[in-house]
């Protein structure tokens, strides 16, 4: 495959909610943010790793486990509702302007999302390589009911989403979930940006987000979110990630 500059951007602002200090809360003896910033450091194909905080405390942390703290985040961009779109500017500008280094691809890896297989990230690297139409990448699992029987409210009355795929005046909603078309949950396993979309659209996935299928994993939101990681990590599809984790001093991967 053509050399490429592929780098991992690891968004981590110091604020939470649900879970305080979450993305370095501790999983398995390690911090949350750790396991994000090996499973990008295992790829074949990236070359950086960089963290996007806002706090002091997790860029020590994060450098700690090997990875690049360039550039603080400002604070005005690392509020509950800060958009993904302004961290991904404000890093390509600073890699731009000070760096002169513009990367052709940015994988977008978020810290809540801490069990990953390298070999997946590495293989949707490669499926979005070789698709000259897509202008990003997104990871997804199947939804177990299916979205064209869920409603929304529409001035006191229920209105199911996806008509537009069927028939007026058929009611697709009644039918079996099996009859009805698969829908998927949109995840962020792995979610692959081009900075040439940005560039040219304004817009951080384009039109043509290439479909991603992954089976589901931890994905902490919550308390029972971060239970459920705990009990995963046992699970054999990342006994190569624990094992070099737990094998990670001061950043140094053996």
């Amino acid at each position: 495959m053509k050399k490429h500059k592929i780098i991992a951007l690891i968004p981590a602002r110091g604020g939470s909610k649900s879970i305080p200090k979450k993305n370095i809360v501790d999983l398995g003896g390690h911090p949350l943010i750790a396991y994000s910033i090996v499973a990008a450091k295992l790829s074949k194909y990236i070359s950086r790793v960089i963290v996007s905080t806002d706090s002091k405390e997790i860029a020590e942390i994060a450098k700690e486990y090997g990875a690049e703290v360039p550039f603080m985040r400002p604070t005005e961009i690392s509020a509950d509702r800060s958009l993904d779109i302004e961290f991904v500017k404000h890093a390509l500008n600073f890699l731009e302007q000070k760096e002169k280094y513009i990367p052709d691809l940015v994988i977008h890896l978020s810290p809540v999302v801490p069990l990953r297989e390298p070999e997946i990230i590495d293989k949707a690297i490669r499926e979005i390589l070789a698709d000259n139409e897509a202008t990003s990448l997104r990871s997804g699992h199947l939804y177990r009911q299916t979205a064209y029987k869920l409603t929304k409210l529409k001035k006191g009355y229920w209105e199911f989403l996806g008509g537009e795929d069927f028939d007026k005046g058929y009611e697709y909603y009644n039918q079996p979930r099996q009859l009805l078309p698969k829908t998927y949950i949109p995840a962020t396993y792995v979610d692959i940006l081009l900075p040439k979309t940005l560039k040219e659209t304004g817009l951080l996935h384009g039109n043509k987000i290439k479909a991603f299928i992954i089976e589901p994993t931890a994905d902490i939101d919550d308390l029972i979110d971060l239970k459920h990681a705990r009990e995963l990590l046992q699970d054999k599809r990342y006994k190569k990630l624990i094992q070099k984790i737990n094998e990670n001093k001061n950043g140094q991967l053996s």
